[in-house]
C-alpha cells in the first residue's frame, strides 16, 4: 500500500479543516513564490520528469501538454481551463478534491497558469456539483483575501480564477465542447486542428487539464519530479485517486500508486467484493466508457494505463465499477448504452444515429428478443461508430458493448435461446436492419 508520507491528498475524507489555515498546516502554499521564481522552463521540465499523465481519462503527458503553449505572449492572452465537469458514470474523485482539499486545486491553478503564461484560469464545474462549487469558490475567496492570487499578489504573478457552473451536459467534459460552452455556445466538440494550445478559449492559446492533474502539481514541484516518477510503474508513474463502487463492502475514493493490483485495491480499501472474491463477475475499471473485464482477468490485474490497455480495456478516470454474480451484465451495458445515446450532442452522424441504434438492439438483447446473427451485426456497427466522430463519445459508446460481446457472448446467446424456446411461434423476433 502507498505510504502515508507519499500521499498528496491528505484531507480527501474531509477529516480536517478544508480552509486556508488547514491547508497551510498540511504544507500547501509553502514556498509557492520560490517555485515560480525557478521559471517556466524548470516547472515544465519537472512535470515532464515526473511522468504525470493526465488524470481525466486520456492519459496524455501533462508536462508535454504545457510545453505546447507559445512561449511568448502576444496580442492574444493565454488561458488555463480546468475541467471539473466530472460526469462519467461511476467517477467521483474530483468531487472529493473540490469538497475537502480545494486549495490543492487553487494553488495548482496559479502554478500551472504561470507555466503556460496565463493570467486567468477558468474552472468549469459540473452542473450537479452545487455544494462543491460553493466550497471551491470559498477557497478561491480565501486565496484572494490572503493575497495569494489576484493583482499584485505575494507570489508576483497576477492571476485570477473564474468558476463557471455548467448545466449538466456530459459532452461538456470533452475539452473543446467545454470551451464552446464557456464561450456561451452550444456544447459541441470542435474539429482539431487547430488544437487549444493554438486556438482555444475565445480564439486564444489555452491549456485544458483535469482537476486532479492540476491539483497534484504543487506537491510534485515541492518534492521533485524524481520523487513522483519513483512511485508506480514505468510510464505509469505516481499516485492516483481510485473510486471504488458497485458491489463492494465499502464504496470509497482512495489514493494509491498506479499499478496497484486490483485485488489488493478492492480488498484492502473497499472491504472486498460483496459475497467474497469468488462472487466477482466483472469490473469496469475506468468509468462507464471503457470495456469491462471478466473476473478471470482480474486476479493479477494491475491498475495502470498500459496494463489495462493490454487487456483491451483502459484506466480512464480510475472509477472502478464492481459487479458481482447477481448482476444482469447485458442489462447493465444496455443501461450504459442509453446514457451515451442520451448524452450524444448529435453533431456527428455515426454517433447521433449509432448510439440510438445500438441502445435499441441492446434492449432487445437484454430480453433475449433477438437473433444470434445480430451479435456480429451489433459489433460491426460499434466499429463503424468508433473512430469516426469528432470527439471520443462515439468511442465511449462503442467500447462497453465491444467488451460485453468479447467476454460475455455466451450469456447473450443463452438468453436468446431461452427467449426463442418460450416465444410464441407466431411471433418471430425482430431483426436489426442491416
Amino acid at each position: 500500500m502507498l505510504k502515508d508520507q507519499d500521499r498528496i491528498f491528505t484531507n480527501i475524507y474531509g477529516l480536517h479543516d478544508w480552509g486556508l489555515k488547514g491547508a497551510m498546516r498540511r504544507g500547501l502554499w509553502d514556498g509557492t513564490k520560490g517555485i515560480l521564481e525557478n521559471g517556466r522552463d524548470w516547472i515544465i521540465e519537472q512535470m515532464k520528469a515526473s511522468g504525470l499523465r493526465g488524470r481525466g481519462g486520456a492519459g496524455f503527458p501533462t508536462g508535454l501538454k504545457w510545453s505546447f503553449m507559445p512561449k511568448e505572449i502576444g496580442e492574444r492572452p493565454h488561458y488555463l481551463v480546468v475541467n471539473a465537469d466530472e460526469s462519467e458514470p461511476g467517477t467521483c474523485k474530483d468531487r472529493e478534491i473540490l469538497r475537502h482539499d480545494p486549495h490543492h486545486l487553487v494553488e495548482g491553478c496559479l502554478i500551472a497558469g504561470f507555466a503556460v503564461g496565463a493570467h486567468t484560469a477558468f474552472i468549469y464545474v459540473r452542473g450537479e456539483y452545487i455544494r462543491e462549487r460553493e466550497r471551491l469558490q470559498a477557497a478561491i475567496d480565501q486565496a484572494y483575501e490572503a493575497k495569494l492570487i489576484g493583482k499584485n499578489n505575494k507570489n508576483s504573478w497576477d492571476f485570477d480564477i473564474v468558476v463557471h457552473h455548467g448545466a449538466g451536459a456530459y459532452i461538456c467534459g470533452e475539452e473543446t465542447a467545454l470551451l464552446e460552452s464557456l464561450e456561451g455556445k452550444k456544447g459541441q466538440p470542435r474539429l482539431k486542428p487547430p488544437f487549444p494550445a493554438n486556438v482555444g478559449l475565445y480564439g486564444c492559446p489555452s491549456t485544458v487539464n483535469n482537476v486532479e492533474s492540476i491539483a497534484v502539481a504543487p506537491t510534485i514541484l515541492r518534492r521533485g519530479g524524481a520523487w513522483f516518477s519513483g512511485l508506480g510503474k514505468p510510464n505509469n508513474t505516481g499516485t492516483k485517486l481510485f473510486g471504488l463502487s458497485g458491489h463492494v463492502e465499502r464504496s470509497c475514493v482512495v489514493e494509491e500508486e498506479l499499478g496497484v493490483p486490483f485485488r489488493e485495491l478492492v480488498e484492502k480499501h473497499a472491504g472486498g467484493v460483496r459475497g467474497g472474491w469468488d462472487n466477482l463477475l466483472a469490473i469496469i475499471p475506468g468509468g462507464a466508457s471503457v470495456p469491462l473485464l471478466p473476473a478471470s482477468e482480474c486476479e493479477d490485474l494491475e491498475m495502470a494505463f498500459d496494463s489495462l490497455k493490454a487487456k483491451q480495456s483502459g484506466l480512464g478516470t480510475a472509477a472502478v465499477l464492481v459487479m458481482d454474480k447477481s448482476t444482469d451484465v447485458v442489462k447493465a451495458i444496455a443501461r450504459i448504452s442509453y446514457f451515451f445515446k442520451h448524452e450524444s450532442c448529435g453533431q456527428c452522424t455515426p454517433c447521433r444515429e449509432g448510439t440510438g441504434w445500438v441502445w435499441r438492439v441492446m434492449e432487445r438483447m437484454a430480453r433475449g428478443e433477438a437473433q444470434k446473427s445480430e451479435i456480429d451485426t451489433l459489433f460491426n456497427v460499434t466499429k463503424q461508430v468508433e473512430g469516426h466522430t469528432i470527439c471520443a463519445l462515439g468511442d465511449a459508446a462503442a467500447w462497453p458493448i465491444q467488451g460485453l460481446i468479447r467476454h460475455f457472448r455466451p450469456e447473450i446467446e443463452r438468453r436468446i435461446d431461452e427467449f426463442t424456446r418460450n416465444a410464441d411461434p407466431a411471433e418471430a423476433p425482430l431483426v436489426a436492419v442491416e
